[in-house]
């Protein structure tokens, strides 16, 4: 793969490159590998058991030659080898700390956070002096929600934002009533998109800020953002968009859809873990309060040193993704087309999340009725699903986003999301289509709900006492 890109690794060590190439190659390894894996011997963990399976796991007692197929891109993506290519030298030789300046090491490290700077600003049609580096997504959100909510207190106290949005969103702004503000949380139609007129409508005189993610994490809805952009720049208010599952995906510019603040994440976009940025508008003036203290670096916005190799990755990785979004975005396409006319087509009763029309493509969630998710999951061993946000996975309760576009609970409680990446191939899209139809139909064999729907009885209308 590094060779059909036309990658320079010739920085790299030997070893580094075999590394490199070997983890490519075993990443897409063929579908009789899968069968393989669920026919190893019994002196292997019961992938049967989930419990057994995470523990196995964190022992490292599971051969990584059969790890599962990746299909949660949602939740994070691969580093791409042009990114690791372009952070090695930072890593080992350009060490120094981009805010010493009196000497080289620092100006050699200074220069490269610079260059990362213009890259990241260049995909979304940004200033580089706009652009603050931070540790990601969820410290970018939280310095935009709380601290333009802070800085201009004395004037303004209310904020609006919607009941779908990221939890670290929802959290700073229950953070913020626990301070006085008042916050609106708007609701969203059926399709998961949110009604301009309820947005025009909630905005008042005292409102300082609407934040609205711009690609939903769960559903894969992209908003409005010029539309709702446009009702904020009208009525004065700052619009902060959570652009996390959007960047390098979709094209955006922060001008043309009149946004003040856009949160950016590295590793949903094959960039390094651990590094994200926060873009503040500088005309008109948006003015934040900063979380914390220190040596005042990034305009006085986020102190503390920034990690050269990490951002030098996003920069990479943003300067990758601006090339090859129209080609990665008619792929995604294509097969998430595949693997949902492949469903489809096969199993009754299967419901897609979200207006198909107005989302991204590499997300796709859908509830099969009357089986639950987690049996699902834990039968599909050999893909790597999830049942909704990585950062909410521990909890049981189904996902807020399906009760808030409407999802009756059962079906909140039968979904699975697919995530597609850059890697995704057709094979692998095949293979889950044909385990997902075979797992359902067994689990659907299994359940009595379904034996009742089989004989036309209205689950709806049966008067369900508790025992």
């Amino acid at each position: 793969m590094l060779q059909r890109f036309g990658i320079r690794i010739g920085f790299m060590s030997r070893s580094l490159k075999n590394s490199v190439l070997q983890k490519d190659s075993s990443r897409r390894y063929l579908v009789t590998q899968l069968e393989t894996t669920a026919s190893k011997s019994s002196s292997d963990p019961s992938p049967g058991n989930m419990e057994e399976l995470k523990k196995a796991t964190k022992e490292g007692k599971v051969n990584v030659e059969y790890r599962p197929l990746y299909l949660d891109a949602q939740a994070t993506t691969p580093l791409d080898p042009r990114v690791l290519d372009a952070m090695m030298p930072y890593l080992i030789s350009f060490y120094g700390n981009p805010h010493s300046r009196t000497h080289s090491y620092g100006w050699e490290s200074e220069a490269a956070t610079e260059t990362a700077r213009k890259q990241v600003a260049n995909i979304i049609g940004a200033d580089p002096k706009e652009i603050v580096f931070t540790s990601g997504a969820t410290e970018s959100n939280n310095i935009a929600v709380k601290g333009v909510a802070r800085f201009y207190r004395e004037k303004k106290r209310h904020i609006i934002t919607t009941q779908t949005e990221h939890k670290c969103v929802l959290d700073s702004c229950r953070a913020l009533e626990n301070e006085g503000f008042d916050i609106t949380y708007l609701s969203v139609q059926e399709s998961g998109l949110i009604d301009l007129e309820d947005l025009e409508a909630a905005i008042r005189p005292d409102t300082v800020l609407v934040s609205l993610m711009t690609v939903n994490n769960e559903i894969g809805i992209k908003q409005p953002i010029s539309e709702i952009g446009r009702v904020c720049r009208s009525k004065k208010v700052f619009f902060h968009t959570d652009a996390a599952q959007a960047v390098g995906k979709i094209p955006l510019d922060v001008n043309e859809m009149n946004i003040d603040l856009m949160s950016i994440s590295g590793h949903k976009i094959y960039g390094p873990k651990g590094v994200g940025a926060l873009y503040i508008r500088r005309r008109p003036r948006v003015r934040v309060e900063p979380l914390q203290s220190g040596g005042g670096q990034e305009r006085g916005m986020r102190s503390g040193t920034v990690p050269t190799p990490l951002v030098v990755g996003l920069g990479a990785a943003c300067h990758v993704a601006q090339q090859e979004m129209s080609y990665d975005h008619a792929r995604l396409e294509h097969i998430s087309k595949r693997l949902t006319d492949k469903i489809m087509a096969e199993l009754p009763d299967v419901v897609r999340n979200g207006d198909p029309e107005h989302s991204y493509p590499g997300c796709v969630n859908l509830s099969f009725a009357y089986v639950e998710g987690e049996s699902l999951l834990m039968a599909l061993k050999d893909v790597a699903l999830s049942s909704g946000s990585a950062c909410t996975s521990a909890s049981l309760e189904p996902s807020y986003v399906l009760r808030a576009i409407g999802a009756d609970e059962d079906l909140a409680h039968s979904s699975i999301r697919f995530g597609f990446g850059r890697y995704t191939t057709e094979e692998e899209v095949d293979y889950t289509a044909e385990k997902c139809i075979q797992h359902v139909k067994r689990l659907r064999e299994m359940s009595p709900l379904w034996e009742m729907i089989q004989e036309g009885i209205d689950l709806k209308s049966i008067q369900w006492t508790q025992h």
